[in-house]
């Protein structure tokens, strides 16, 4: 009966403790079953379990995801004052993107800030915001994310507002290095707000462009494509090999189009650039596969921040053990 079934306060922690840790209702159940021998020795059943989550959801959003967040990052920063978060404001005064950064992501990029790689990844929220983070990698050549972002959209004047509260966070110092995707409004917000650094396009978006647009010409043309962008050190030499790559193919207008942009992804425009062995946004791509194994587009925005933490502390718990073994 309805009126028998209850969560204790202990088996509440239980349940709100499995949920954190990404275990879904219906598994938690089943263990909590295991735990007692049988169904019929647990007080509630598998509906308790998900309505009480639904309840315990709906109360951390009692002041709407707006209030929500802004006493989350309140409670951030009485933890720890230099937390840093920026929010952006429509004319409306609805909220549209959102920076932050722990003290931890401050340590980073004053030690290992010099390279990074920014890329954005769809759908990790309910809104289907895209998140943007700024990643590169310490003395272990592991991840280090030195902040991140929500953004409302992907527009020059939202990539020019997030790089400014970047840089402001991390007391105005420029990296000498960044990689990007071949995205048109983030490459002009680069060029105006970070004008001393330079920019480079992932190599590795390059070829799965250049496998879509020359694979059927042949897998040699492919090949061409590969020496032109690693094994040519002086420019003569590229231009020769690239003058032939045209010529050999049926459509020359994606290569025209990347010919351009040379300068950004070519090994021999690249003899004094700082990137220690980074070509790629591969580092981004790295840290979104493993966000995409604890996000879910149904997250609200509170649980989209538990979850994300949840993967910055595992980032963090590899680079204590690879300090550990170094030692």
């Amino acid at each position: 009966m309805s009126s028998q079934r209850k969560i204790t306060e202990t088996q509440a922690i239980s349940i709100e403790l499995a949920d954190a840790s990404g275990i879904k209702p219906r598994a938690a159940h089943e263990l909590h079953v295991a735990q007692v021998g049988k169904s019929s020795n647990l007080n509630y059943t598998h509906r308790d379990h998900k309505n009480y989550l639904r309840s315990k959801r709906q109360k951390d959003l009692m002041y709407g995801e707006a209030g929500s967040l802004l006493k989350y990052f309140h409670e951030q920063t009485l933890e720890n004052p230099s937390f840093q978060y920026s929010i952006q404001l429509d004319s409306e005064e609805q909220i549209t993107n959102i920076f932050w950064a722990d003290v931890k992501m401050l340590i980073d990029y004053s030690l290992f800030g010099d390279k990074l790689a920014f890329d954005t990844t769809f759908g990790t929220n309910k809104e289907n915001r895209p998140i943007g983070v700024f990643v590169g990698f310490n003395h272990f050549r592991e991840i280090v994310v030195f902040g991140a972002a929500l953004l409302y959209d992907e527009t020059t004047e939202s990539f020019n507002c997030l790089f400014e509260t970047f840089l402001a966070t991390h007391g105005n110092k420029m990296p000498k290095t960044i990689f990007t995707d071949q995205d048109i409004a983030m490459g002009k917000a680069i060029a105006e707000v970070m004008p001393d650094t330079w920019h480079g396009l992932c190599t590795w978006h390059i070829m799965q462009n250049a496998t879509k647009h020359l694979l059927h010409d042949g897998s040699s043309v492919l090949r061409q494509f590969k020496a032109c962008m690693y094994e040519y050190n002086d420019e003569a030499s590229f231009e020769q090999a690239f003058t032939i790559l045209r010529s050999t193919v049926t459509k020359s207008s994606w290569l025209d189009g990347i010919y351009d942009l040379k300068k950004k992804w070519a090994e021999c425009y690249m003899p004094n650039v700082f990137s220690l062995g980074m070509r790629s946004t591969q580092l981004s791509e790295s840290f979104n596969k493993d966000l995409k194994d604890y996000l879910q587009c149904k997250l609200d925005v509170m649980r989209f921040f538990k979850q994300f933490e949840r993967v910055i502390k595992k980032k963090r718990e590899n680079e204590i053990i690879s300090e550990y073994e170094s030692r």
